[in-house]
């Protein structure tokens, strides 16, 4: 009997070969924007003050890890703070609650004052309850406006993305207490969410100051 040729031998290689690779199943596939329910983004302008309050007997940030530098740092390198930082309707601490910063911030320079944020935003007022926006960047705390990304959310603010401009209104050097001003325009995915036409017509523009309906 006559040996297979090499050529014929490639041939059953590779066939055989594209056959187990095609029955192989893939980690991902593409999806139409509408299978999720969506339609289309939406332009909102969210409006409250982050109080990041580290003195008295109730703080709502703490230090929890450093560096063996940290305390001999100009900036702090190293610090790593834990918050829980309510977000207010308007800067005096008594105002409306609308929610909660919670995550940690760290000093990741050793030439400024940077800090590395990575944080939920979390309210808790109204329809918005529950529903969490995330963000991650740098603030650079000495800037008059900081610009940082908005990465993501959930709940009403699923797909949400844009930025945060932050802009302190009150610190105390003594205690490092701080009211922070934070603006955020951004765009939002939220006709996912099921209702009728009416309702999806009055979420077209948020404003999330009052969290009026």
């Amino acid at each position: 009997m006559a040996k297979p040729s090499l050529t014929l031998l490639f041939l059953l290689f590779f066939l055989f070969s594209s056959h187990v690779a095609a029955k192989q199943p893939r980690f991902y596939r593409s999806m139409s924007p509408t299978s999720l329910g969506l339609r289309k983004e939406k332009l909102s302008h969210l409006h409250f003050y982050f109080h990041d309050i580290l003195s008295g007997s109730k703080p709502t940030a703490t230090r929890v890890a450093e560096a063996q530098m940290t305390n001999k740092s100009p900036t702090l390198f190293g610090a790593v703070v834990m918050i829980d930082d309510p977000l207010t309707v308007g800067p005096e601490p008594s105002s409306k609650l609308v929610g909660k910063a919670q995550g940690i911030y760290a000093s990741a320079s050793q030439s400024d004052l940077g800090l590395l944020m990575v944080m939920n935003l979390e309210f808790c007022d109204g329809k918005y309850n529950g529903s969490t926006l995330s963000l991650f960047g740098r603030n650079a705390v000495f800037n008059t406006v900081r610009e940082m990304p908005i990465v993501g959310g959930s709940g009403l603010f699923r797909f949400a993305h844009g930025y945060a401009e932050a802009k302190t209104q009150w610190f105390n050097l003594t205690t490092g207490d701080a009211v922070v001003e934070y603006n955020i325009p951004q765009e939002l995915d939220i006709d996912y969410i099921n209702g009728d036409d009416d309702d999806v017509t009055k979420r077209k523009t948020l404003y999330l100051l009052g969290l009026a309906s």
